[in-house]
């Protein structure tokens, strides 16, 4: 392994922040799952994890910054996917790339069980609107990286919001479709809505056949001005 190798790696001590952080967004998830929401607290979380008050709030400011946490759990994953993808490619081809690259459907499980349990809770709906936003600034940044320090700063922004805005869209047609139900063939269909929204987007919002809408995913047009 090259030198370059090794310091890409996580050092003990981030890998065992990253745990922490892991352990109270887990616990965060089945505080919510068993209590239902505004029946837990900030050190019932802390307990379930198996950390201090403290240490709680050394990791995330509030309640629902630790729950929005698991929405964005699954962002960094597609995102770090994205970043394997060819520098040459298209930028929507690498989107849909790295979200057919999570091939277990269950990667969206904690994401597709938040939004079942915090859909209707306000509060709640404001701090994943929080980790929606979180991710539009990575990617954001990914992008920047991606295409270079004189990319057209209007394109980035308006990429990086369209296509957060068509993962809303898949979350809001599969919860309509499924419910709260998360059996593997339901969140398969969540995958696929995701990958689907992502292919629109890519084909310019070409219509699917309607009596097959999510059967085929729309293969995604390069970006004329940034694909090379």
């Amino acid at each position: 392994m090259s030198t370059t190798d090794t310091t890409a790696l996580p050092s003990r001590r981030e890998q065992n922040k990253l745990a922490t952080r892991q352990a109270i967004a887990d616990a965060a998830l089945a505080m919510l799952r068993s209590r239902g929401v505004g029946n837990f607290t900030v050190e019932d979380i802390a307990e379930e994890a198996g950390v201090s008050r403290r240490t709680f709030f050394n990791y995330f400011p509030s309640l629902e910054a630790a729950l929005a946490s698991v929405t964005e759990g699954f962002l960094d994953h597609a995102l770090e996917q994205f970043r394997l993808r060819p520098s040459d490619e298209p930028i929507l081809d690498s989107a849909r790339a790295a979200l057919m690259a999570l091939a277990d459907p269950m990667t969206v499980s904690p994401m597709a069980e938040l939004f079942s349990l915090t859909h209707d809770n306000r509060a709640l709906v404001r701090s994943e609107l929080e980790a929606w936003d979180h991710c539009t600034t990575q990617i954001i940044d990914a992008a920047r990286r991606r295409l270079g320090p004189d990319v057209n700063e209007l394109y980035l922004r308006a990429l990086a919001g369209s296509i957060i805005s068509c993962g809303k869209a898949a979350m809001s047609v599969w919860f309509e479709q499924h419910g709260p139900d998360l059996s593997a063939e339901s969140l398969a269909s969540l995958r696929q809505h995701l990958i689907d929204a992502i292919g629109l987007l890519g084909s310019g919002f070409t219509a699917p056949a309607p009596q097959t809408p999510s059967a085929h995913s729309p293969q995604p047009a390069a970006d004329p001005q940034y694909s090379a």
